[in-house]
């Protein structure tokens, strides 16, 4: 084969192999700019919202229990972040998430109105948010939900202990 035929053959392979992988998911998107906020390691680490009838629960957990670094990066990170949410700073969401993400706007505004709590929990952190306000209850259940589609499903890689 000519020297020029098995560029223009490369070439168009390379071409073909990045078009069958596609432009970045909004998850991608989201990983990446997490990565810039959230000190631990996305991929060492498993997020959880979970709505309640008052609230929400953000649980941040190390996948292994005996990683202690990451267990210390997410307390410390989880700390700070509760404190900003009282004073009603959702920048860091916003960074990650964009500023139109669902519920911000209300629960920034609202912040005075929401009980935030910390708590070390085995292998992690978690924050308790809780409203009698219901267009807060709603916020908060519609931010939970929209960070669980952003992050999606994150789960230990395969092989990991």
């Amino acid at each position: 084969m000519k020297a020029s035929r098995w560029v223009a053959v490369t070439l168009g392979l390379a071409v073909m192999a990045g078009c069958a992988a596609g432009p970045p998911t909004r998850q991608d998107q989201v990983a990446e700019r997490g990565r810039t906020v959230m000190p631990f390691d996305l991929d060492r680490t498993t997020h959880a919202f979970t709505p309640t009838p008052d609230g929400l629960v953000e649980e941040v957990t190390a996948d292994r229990g005996d990683d202690t670094d990451q267990i210390t990066l997410i307390r410390t990170h989880l700390v700070a972040e509760a404190r900003r949410f009282r004073a009603g700073d959702y920048t860091d969401p916003a960074r990650i998430h964009g500023p139109d993400m669902p519920g911000l706007a209300q629960l920034a505004a609202g912040a005075a109105r929401v009980e935030i709590g910390y708590a070390d929990i085995p292998a992690g952190a978690r924050i308790r948010f809780r409203t009698s306000d219901p267009s807060l209850v709603a916020a908060l259940h519609a931010w939970g939900a929209a960070q669980t589609s952003d992050h999606g499903h994150r789960r230990p890689a395969l092989g990991t202990p």
